[in-house]
């Protein structure tokens, strides 16, 4: 079993807070007026703000008609309390909207991803990394370059890991094959890399060839994470990247929407077995 990290659990304890509350039919105000506080603390705890104090976590409980799960929500209080997120060391690196990207990442059970332009961070090599940071941001010095190479290196364990690694699904378009980053040398080794990846038992690629023409990965990259059954009812994440900010989509319906566009690119692209000939066919073609 996967240790979930702080993260990830103030996260879980946020949605299903909420749900819960959904579910009995109670309101914000009628949560607050329970436990004798003003209706910020329940807003705060329903947003991961603060987690719910023993106290109050009881009583809440109870009012949603499920006291026997009591126990189960204290431990995870006390997981969240005394557990440290493994990225700490990065975080002059990190933008603070990601914090919550690398705890979904690290907690999830399957990550089914599309990607338009680029090989995805979690297969690629130190050398391709390093030659989108230093093209996409001219302003970070050489240390802060090397600092988030790190970070991008440290979230490919999960992939390997002992004990439950994630299943991985990616679905990706031609160009990130052709579009060459850092020179012959560095994308040969990527598409080396990405060829020993699909052979892994928990990784399965696709590749949407050009033939295809339009496809119904138009909108963009993006990324759905599923989590192991610690989390109960968790309808999963949506997360969407631009330069400015994350975008995490978690209501059932948004996250529905995005699984039907993942499931057509997975019936547009070619089969996973065909992806080892597809990239090397872009490796001879494009790396000479």
């Amino acid at each position: 079993m996967v240790t979930l990290n702080p993260t990830a659990i103030r996260r879980w304890i946020a949605i299903e807070m909420q749900r819960l509350r959904q579910a009995a039919d109670h309101k914000p105000e009628d949560a607050a007026k329970r436990i004798g506080k003003a209706k910020t603390v329940i807003h705060h705890i329903e947003t991961g703000r603060n987690l719910p104090a023993p106290a109050d976590l009881e009583v809440l409980l109870n009012l949603y008609g499920v006291a026997e799960r009591v126990p189960f929500f204290r431990e995870l209080v006390k997981s969240a309390k005394r557990g440290t997120d493994w990225w700490i060391g990065f975080t002059s690196t990190v933008p603070e909207w990601f914090n919550l990207y690398l705890g979904l990442e690290s907690a999830a059970a399957r990550i089914s991803s599309y990607d338009s332009q680029w090989i995805p961070g979690l297969f690629q090599t130190r050398e391709y990394a390093e030659a989108l940071y230093r093209a996409g941001e001219q302003r970070m010095t050489d240390d802060e370059v090397a600092s988030a190479v790190e970070l991008r290196m440290a979230r490919q364990e999960i992939i390997t890991r002992h004990d439950d690694p994630p299943q991985i699904w990616c679905v990706l378009d031609e160009n990130a094959l052709r579009r060459q980053v850092g020179g012959p040398d560095v994308m040969r080794a990527q598409l080396d890399r990405l060829v020993k990846l699909a052979e892994l038992p928990n990784v399965d690629i696709q590749i949407v060839p050009h033939a295809i023409g339009a496809h119904a990965g138009a909108e963009g990259t993006f990324t759905i994470l599923d989590y192991p059954p610690d989390f109960e009812g968790d309808p999963g994440t949506v997360y969407v990247e631009t330069r400015q900010q994350g975008i995490y989509y978690e209501r059932p319906e948004q996250v529905t929407d995005y699984r039907r566009v993942f499931e057509r690119l997975q019936v547009q692209a070619e089969k996973p077995e065909k992806s080892p000939a597809l990239i090397s066919k872009a490796q001879t073609k494009d790396t000479r």
